[in-house]
């Protein structure tokens, strides 16, 4: 995708939460999502593998707003952070990070696409991956308790010690987004494509390693560990942007 003219390089689904649900039963699967970071943050959604988009695909939060919204049980897609957006009253603009085509209802717009896994068992699965980069921290987690149930996260600040060559910065020179090698860089290597689009062949970049030291339960690359990945049943799931940090 070309950077639209006047604007920083920006990095679409640059942090992604993904869960898919398979079977269950009932009447779907409440999302509460909540903007504890001291600034605005636009959550982007999107349905995948042909799902709804909730939402419309995008919306407002101001610090400490939160929003809840039902998807179906059988649902799958993406929820991810958008930060230092601008919007006119028809919902036209930017974002300095996860933008989604200029909208601020990304409505199927993305910048990236992603393949999900599925079960046909009862058992939900989500997990948090910069695969494509990192703009803000984020966690997901069952609410009320669950089976199987684990927490999803990156809850550390990756931009404060983002590489130079992987920075993202933004109109105040600002570093607000840390991309992945493969986003910054490109080629099979980094991007686990061509010759190296297999487990066995493509092995994780000095930046991969970074990003696993300092967010170890996020998937870093393509072909990470699977134990990033977390598998659990319950009606209601809290993702949360700029979660509270263990004291």
């Amino acid at each position: 995708m070309a950077t639209p003219p006047k604007l920083l390089l920006l990095v679409n689904v640059i942090l992604i939460t993904a869960i898919t649900a398979r079977g269950g039963g009932g009447n779907g699967i409440q999302l509460i999502v909540v903007n504890n970071c001291g600034e605005s943050v636009w959550p982007g959604l999107l349905g995948t593998a042909g799902h709804p988009t909730p939402q419309s695909g995008g919306f407002h939060l101001g610090p400490g707003e939160e929003a809840a919204f039902e998807v179906p049980a059988g649902w799958s897609g993406r929820v991810w952070p958008r930060r230092g957006c601008t919007f006119d009253s028809r919902g036209r603009g930017s974002c300095a990070t996860g933008d989604c085509g200029g909208v601020l209802r990304c409505n199927g717009a993305a910048g990236v696409e992603m393949t999900l896994g599925t079960s046909a068992s009862a058992m939900h699965f989500y997990d948090v991956s910069l695969v494509d980069g990192f703009n803000a921290p984020v966690s997901m987690a069952a609410v009320g308790g669950g089976v199987g149930c684990g927490t999803a996260a990156c809850g550390a600040d990756v931009n404060v010690c983002c590489p130079s060559a992987l920075e993202v910065r933004d109109r105040e020179g600002r570093v607000a987004g840390c991309r992945s090698a493969c986003r910054a860089m490109g080629g099979d290597r980094y991007c686990c494509t061509g010759d190296y689009g297999s487990p066995s062949a493509c092995r994780p970049t000095i930046f991969s390693h970074l990003f696993k030291a300092i967010c170890p339960r996020a998937y870093s690359y393509a072909y990470d560990d699977a134990t990033s990945l977390n598998r659990c049943r319950a009606k209601r799931y809290l993702i949360t942007f700029c979660p509270p940090q263990p004291s």
